[in-house]
């Protein structure tokens, strides 16, 4: 390649805004519901969302209760040609009909099912259609295979970068050496072990990491949601993520009366255990009926947000932000890219230089001071609680009924449902369809039938002995 078509790629890589992502996120906007174009919705004027997989291995070793998998999800053979050829399809679709690039997470049944070189293979798949993909685990995993998935036959490094969710608490079965916890401090040991074995790829291989930890609230934990946030975040998860249970999925495991779980209460109990309010108001991701998100950073441990929601200054450096540089891509992006990249986007806003410079005081202040965060430096990084809702089966089929057929309902759950549809985050593709659809949608409606032809075309095969 010429030095000049070398420099005219390289200024197209560290361009602010990748022109086809900017006109996705034209699209997602136009897309919403009145009721979230808001100030602060980072849907469609920063992101399109977050993507999953499905259809892709079901089955799962653990029992939990509740769970969103349908009565034939264990009778599902793990196959790793279909996973790969799956999330290839799946995520050409995202690239090509979406966005250019996104956040996807490799979820089914239970991803350490798979072989190493299957996981490694589907994850490759993934970053090769520009997503920056997260394996959804339940972490009852052993360090043999995560060397195996990051590492290929020879020993070198394949997957330079890593992104876990680790889903643990007290309503799962079947953990080894815990089978049934008696209660959430009693996977404490599990959740620090599995962060110290993603870590670890690092000390020894170089590879980085993201690592998230879910938790599933219901009526028999969410007592004990604060001593989970006081223990887990000193651990160094990078989020923490809570999912108030709906009825969704096997109706065997639907074992409590999920609905007296109150989102506002759950997110206190969060609060009480990060020792403090954690503003979510100032930044919103789809509809707030279904997500709250603070984000910030850790301080010795204290969490600072990264915007105070009731400061007319900090929402009016939010405002000029996502006018002038929303869609900027930051995850997943190499340093030197990422370092131009923003470069590009200071000297393009000069103009906003004021503004920034402020909310960094403000910020530097919130932290404790200049001398606090030097004396603390160590300590700082980033942090962010999550609260995801989802909504009962009852809910969505009527509620999708209707979509299905353009129509908006007249009754006002019904349309409620459907505007939290219409806003929804977490999409996943149905390339065969031409279309993605709502996570819950998945759950509630598809996925039975989607996983009784998963049986058919990969049927448990029982070898016995003797």
């Amino acid at each position: 390649m010429r030095p000049f078509d070398r420099m005219s790629a390289w200024w197209v890589r560290t361009a602010p805004v990748d022109p086809a992502m900017a006109a996705a996120l034209r699209r997602r906007w136009r897309e919403l519901p009145d009721v979230v174009r808001t100030e602060n919705q980072l849907v469609g004027r920063h992101a399109v969302g977050c993507e999953g997989t499905h259809g892709v291995f079901p089955r799962c070793n653990l029992t939990c209760k509740p769970c969103y998998h349908s009565a034939d999800a264990n009778k599902v053979r793990v196959d790793g040609p279909h996973t790969v050829d799956q999330v290839e399809a799946q995520m050409a679709w995202l690239q090509a009909h979406r966005a250019p690039h996104g956040h996807a997470q490799l979820i089914g049944g239970e991803v350490t099912l798979l072989d190493p070189d299957d996981h490694a293979a589907a994850l490759l798949a993934m970053r090769a259609h520009g997503r920056e993909p997260m394996s959804m685990t339940h972490g009852d995993v052993d360090a043999d295979y995560l060397r195996r998935l990051v590492l290929d036959d020879e020993g070198e490094v394949r997957l330079p970068r890593v992104s876990f969710a680790a889903h643990m608490d007290s309503l799962m079965r079947g953990r080894r050496g815990i089978p049934r916890p008696r209660d959430e401090r009693a996977l404490e040991p599990y959740r620090r072990r599995f962060l110290e074995l993603v870590r670890g790829l690092r000390r020894d291989h170089g590879v980085r990491s993201y690592v998230a930890h879910n938790m599933t609230v219901t009526p028999a934990n969410v007592g004990q949601v604060a001593e989970v946030v006081r223990t887990t975040v000193p651990m160094g998860y990078d989020m923490l993520s809570f999912q108030p249970a709906a009825y969704v999925g096997d109706e065997r495991r639907w074992v409590e009366d999920f609905r007296s779980i109150d989102p506002d209460a759950v997110w206190a109990e969060i609060e009480r255990g990060a020792g403090g309010p954690l503003p979510w108001r100032a930044l919103q991701m789809g509809d707030p009926r279904c997500n709250r998100s603070a984000w910030g950073w850790l301080v010795a441990d204290r969490f600072v947000p990264l915007l105070d929601e009731d400061d007319p200054r900090d929402l009016a450096f939010r405002d000029q932000v996502l006018r002038r540089a929303g869609g900027v891509r930051v995850s997943g992006t190499p340093p030197l890219v990422l370092l131009v990249r923003l470069a590009r986007v200071a000297v393009g806003n000069l103009g906003a230089l004021p503004a920034a410079v402020g909310w960094v005081r403000r910020s530097v202040r919130r932290s404790g001071g200049a001398l606090h965060l030097l004396r603390h430096a160590r300590s700082v990084r980033p942090m962010t609680f999550v609260m995801h809702m989802f909504m009962d089966a009852a809910q969505v089929r009527p509620a999708w009924e209707l979509m299905e057929r353009n129509e908006v309902a007249t009754d006002p759950e019904v349309r409620a449902t459907q505007e939290r549809l219409r806003s929804c985050v977490y999409a996943m593709a149905h390339p065969e369809q031409g279309r993605v659809v709502p996570a819950c949608v998945q759950h509630s409606v598809l996925d039975p039938a989607e996983n009784r032809g998963l049986r058919r075309l990969l049927p448990l095969v029982e070898v016995r002995s003797g």
